[in-house]
């Protein structure tokens, strides 16, 4: 695998969903499979699916097309899905135990094994046979234990505050659910922002859209 600088953000976006259609080709057993039949399936062009994966090198065969298992390997590799980051939770809410019970979980890279709030009713209840622990107790924790990616699923007013004292004790990756804009004040941190007020706007933007063409 060639690795190559200065990837862009919308084709390191297009490698999940390139691994999740791999991965359902191997539960129907299907061992090959060509740019243009991926193409179909990701609402592309062959040609743009040959230029991703160029970005990190050769993997396919022309007129053979894509060993699905190889390739599934391969991004696996590129998005770093076989490593393992011990990850700290903070933020115990709707979202925050959503995330704790499903989607963490269901990642391969990610391990969770903190998890921090605020509210003292919820201080020493489990999700997922993790204790809640006291924000108070973070520094303590992450002295003790390894820590290198912080989930942030707190309001955007406790998110500075919070985001700073994790930055201070060496957390330099965030997956923030907070609002509030880390990189403004934290500008070598790695942060993947999720609003998911955009995505219900982005929503609705499309079924106003298709609905004003109706009325034409």
């Amino acid at each position: 695998m060639a690795k190559r600088e200065n990837i862009s953000s919308s084709v390191i976006r297009r490698l999940p969903r390139y691994y999740r259609f791999l991965l359902d080709l191997e539960r129907q057993g299907i061992a090959r499979i060509s740019s243009k039949e991926l193409a179909v399936r990701m609402s592309t062009t062959a040609s743009q699916v040959r230029q991703d994966f160029n970005c990190f090198g050769e993997f396919g065969q022309q007129g053979i097309g894509y060993s699905v298992e190889q390739l599934r390997d391969e991004i696996e590799t590129i998005l770093g899905i076989k490593q393992h980051y011990p990850s700290i939770l903070v933020g115990a809410g709707n979202i925050g135990t959503a995330i704790a019970n499903q989607v963490i979980f269901e990642s391969r890279c990610f391990d969770l094994v903190g998890i921090f709030d605020k509210d003292v009713n919820k201080i020493g209840k489990k999700i997922k046979n993790i204790s809640i622990m006291s924000t108070d107790d973070i520094e303590y924790f992450c002295n003790k234990t390894t820590v290198m990616t912080a989930i942030l699923c707190v309001p955007k007013e406790a998110a500075e505050s919070l985001s700073h004292r994790l930055y201070d004790i060496g957390i330099r990756s965030f997956w923030n659910f907070s609002h509030y804009d880390l990189s403004m004040s934290l500008p070598d941190v790695i942060v993947e922002n999720v609003h998911l007020s955009d995505s219900l706007m982005a929503l609705c933007f499309r079924l106003n859209q298709t609905l004003n063409s109706e009325k034409l």
